[in-house]
């Protein structure tokens, strides 16, 4: 059966991108009406190919020498391919995930007068990801509807890349010939990346050849730009070629007659283009000098009769270009270059005089406000620096609202996290004169991380500090002799923050000792239990079967919590595990619940195919994470806290430890989780999946180990944690008429999925 398209993967293994591109074709969406062809340039591009082939068997390796031109190699590929319409893919770039499907199933639906379909693309470099582009406006200007090139010219304005569109095969194959430049410049074979090609001419070449052009403003293309600085520098013949692409494409134009506003169009972004080269740097003065040169004799050559130039600075370059007045060109770039330097130093000055203003009238107004009373009644609550209704002050609020209605709660978050607070919940947004105004009249502070250092400590105030988590890692104070972590970090200023605390809540004698030597100053530890995990014994079976069902876990399904943590020694985010690997060895019964941390905002996200077989749920933004414990059947993380409040839920724990000592070296730790973990450790992803496989995950090594590790971390959780900080602190009642805590073996936690399924 004919697919849909013939994706073609073309070129040298570059820089060994080739690999990671066919594993992205790989694992998205399998099922997709797509063939990949793999026309690999040398031997390396070889071997990665047909590695992938032997795996997934749409993808067609197409063998060829290493002296191979691209141009030659999407010949070759495409002479291979099948399909009704092809996508040309240097070996470089990527497919995003849902492109194959989303280009396969939109051509299908084009009317046969169609040749060629534009898409929108991303960028990427060495430490970015997936920036948009222009091309975007363009094709949403020019709509879905089929358009000929010579009504909407702007089409011209595209990336000129083979990888943003795909073609007829038909129309491919009628007109290959006049898809390649007369003199394709430069040969290749040499260096990172091969010298420019004839894509630049193709690009332009398969519009100006096409009857009807669609638009489809989906991305389709990762299009990868590879570091300046791993490129060797461009040969004179390099770099003059830039300027015979596009003479080439004028050429083309002349031949066929194209109309005035095309060759209009394609002479404002070859003019662009030339001078945005010039006006980069990092070229050699002589280079520079002849490329001008060069390009000023090209300019007047191909300036369209009675064309106009744009205004302003622009149009004074492009006159100064086509008159070869290099000299002119560099005193008035030099001109410009201290102009804009001189405008960024005033509007920096004037940012500065703004802020040092509004924070004198924000000082003003907030000690003004600290000269009125107190207010007994008024609660102020934070989360994470402000991220929201979460963690332990959210359920010490809860508890609250029932045992003293008559304290009003006041939550602080960030502007971007504002739209995201609970439907009725009252709250400022951090740096807003109300904020200031009720930090200065608030009787109760509960945070689980410190208030800004600006926040002053009224002698009637109350601070509570909930921390967020059982310490493994070094905190506070302890931190000094790790400079991961440490350096440039103002302990001073921490301990005038720690020095406002009244109370300091703690879930196990473990963390009371290291809060006492992190953070040492004159506040009460109540070692009452997390509140936040009070729900682990309240929560009933219907609780957990709505929350799966929520999830779209389906009933009988095997779900693994999977929470990494942030690694202090790590600049970026980097995937601990192949989850689309792990799910293949865990199999269909199983599903991972990925939860990233927070500091990483999307960075874990899973393969799209994955996502939408429900065998991997990204969890990332989901919150409350308890509900996340209390739908899963078992959990695996590293080092993260959140080890220790699953524990209450007595469920299997695996410690997945593939850099136990660098972590442990670089950021610290108070007991070595190796010897004391909450279950089964695994060094490497095939431990991993085997220990699920084989079912040590819940056998009785692990059960015990697990029971140690509650006995000492789940000391004082029991569901009663929030209660008995609102009776102490917000009632003043006595720490003796305070419910005791509930002896471990008497406890019965929250009922397992298996448990609470219908029986």
């Amino acid at each position: 059966m004919q697919p849909s398209l013939s994706v073609i993967v073309y070129g040298r293994n570059v820089q060994g991108h080739l690999d990671e591109s066919l594993d992205a074709i790989c694992l998205d969406d399998p099922g997709a009406d797509v063939e990949v062809i793999v026309a690999a340039v040398g031997p390396s591009a070889q071997r990665v190919a047909e590695v992938h082939a032997a795996r997934d068997p749409r993808i067609v390796p197409v063998a060829l020498p290493q002296d191979t031109t691209d141009a030659a190699a999407r010949a070759a590929g495409a002479e291979q391919a099948t399909g009704r319409w092809l996508q040309f893919v240097r070996s470089k770039d990527a497919l995003p995930p849902g492109a194959q499907r989303a280009v396969a199933e939109h051509t299908g639906g084009l009317p046969d007068s169609v040749d060629v379909l534009l898409f929108d693309h991303v960028r990427s470099t060495w430490n970015s990801q997936g920036a948009a582009g222009r091309d975007s406006r363009v094709l949403a200007k020019a709509g879905p509807a089929p358009v000929a090139l010579t009504d909407f010219p702007g089409l011209l304005r595209v990336a000129p890349l083979l990888g943003n569109r795909a073609l007829r095969a038909e129309f491919w194959h009628a007109h290959a010939a006049e898809f390649r430049a007369p003199d394709p410049s430069g040969p290749h074979g040499a260096g990172p990346e091969p010298p420019t090609d004839d894509e630049l001419f193709a690009a332009y070449a398969t519009l100006l050849c096409s009857t009807a052009v669609a638009c489809f403003g989906h991305v389709c293309l990762d299009h990868r730009q590879l570091r300046p600085a791993s490129l060797p520098p461009p040969t004179p013949e390099e770099l003059y070629a830039q300027i015979g692409q596009y003479e080439d494409v004028q050429r083309l134009m002349a031949v066929s007659g194209a109309p005035a506003a095309l060759r209009a169009t394609v002479y404002d972004v070859m003019v662009s283009e030339w001078l945005r080269i010039i006006a980069r740097g990092g070229l050699s003065e002589p280079l520079v000098r002849e490329f001008f040169h060069r390009a000023s004799r090209a300019a007047v050559a191909w300036r369209p009769e009675g064309h106009a130039r744009p205004a302003g600075l622009g149009g004074v370059q492009r006159s100064l270009l086509e008159q070869d007045a290099y000299v002119k060109y560099r005193l008035l770039q030099a001109a410009n270059h201290r102009q804009h330097k001189a405008r960024s130093a005033l509007a920096t000055r004037k940012r500065k005089v703004r802020a040092k203003v509004g924070a004198r009238v924000r000082d003003f107004r907030y000690h003004r406000e600290l000269r009125r009373p107190v207010d007994p009644c008024l609660a102020v609550f934070s989360a994470y620096w402000d991220r929201g209704v979460a963690c332990n002050p959210a359920a010490i609020a809860a508890e609250l609202a029932r045992l003293a209605p008559h304290i009003y709660p006041v939550w602080t978050v960030s502007a971007a996290r504002a739209p995201l607070v609970p439907p009725g919940t009252d709250h400022v947004v951090a740096g807003t004169r109300r904020y200031w105004e009720v930090m200065a009249r608030a009787r109760y502070f509960v945070n689980n991380v410190n208030f800004p250092g600006a926040v002053v400590k009224r002698p009637e105030a109350v601070h509570v500090m909930t921390h967020h988590g059982t310490p493994l890692k070094r905190m506070g104070l302890d931190q000094r002799e790790y400079p991961a972590v440490s350096k440039g970090f103002n302990f001073r200023g921490l301990l005038a923050r720690v020095d406002k605390w009244d109370y300091s809540v703690s879930a196990n004698s473990h963390s009371t000792e290291v809060w006492e030597h992190a953070y040492p100053a004159h506040y009460t530890s109540l070692d009452y239990g997390y509140p936040r995990n009070d729900v682990f014994y309240r929560a009933g079976a219907d609780d957990i079967l709505a929350i799966r069902e929520k999830l779209g876990i389906a009933p009988g399904r095997t779900a693994i919590l999977y929470a990494p943590t942030h690694r202090d020694y790590e600049a970026t985010w980097t995937p601990r595990l192949d989850l689309a690997s792990l799910a293949e060895r865990l199999g269909e019964d199983t599903v991972l619940l990925v939860r990233g941390h927070y500091f990483y905002s999307g960075a874990a996200a899973p393969p799209a195919w994955l996502r939408r077989s429900g065998r991997i749920i990204d969890v990332s933004s989901y919150d409350p994470v308890e509900e996340l414990a209390l739908a899963s059947d078992a959990m695996v993380t590293d080092y993260s806290s959140i080890m220790f409040d699953y524990a209450n839920l007595d469920r299997p724990i695996v410690v997945y430890a593939d850099d136990w000592e660098t972590y442990a070296k670089t950021r610290g730790v108070y007991f070595d989780l190796m010897e004391e973990a909450p279950g089964r450790i695994a060094r490497t992803q095939d431990e991993l999946a085997e220990i699920f496989t084989s079912g040590a995950w819940r056998d009785e090594t692990a059960a015990k180990a697990r029971a140690a590790f509650r006995r000492r971390f789940c000391e004082f959780d029991d569901g009663h944690a929030a209660e008995r900080v609102v009776r102490r602190v917000f009632l003043g009642e006595s720490e003796e008429s305070l419910p005791p805590v509930v002896p471990i073996d008497e406890r019965t936690p929250a009922p397992t999925p298996e448990e609470a399924a219908p029986r």
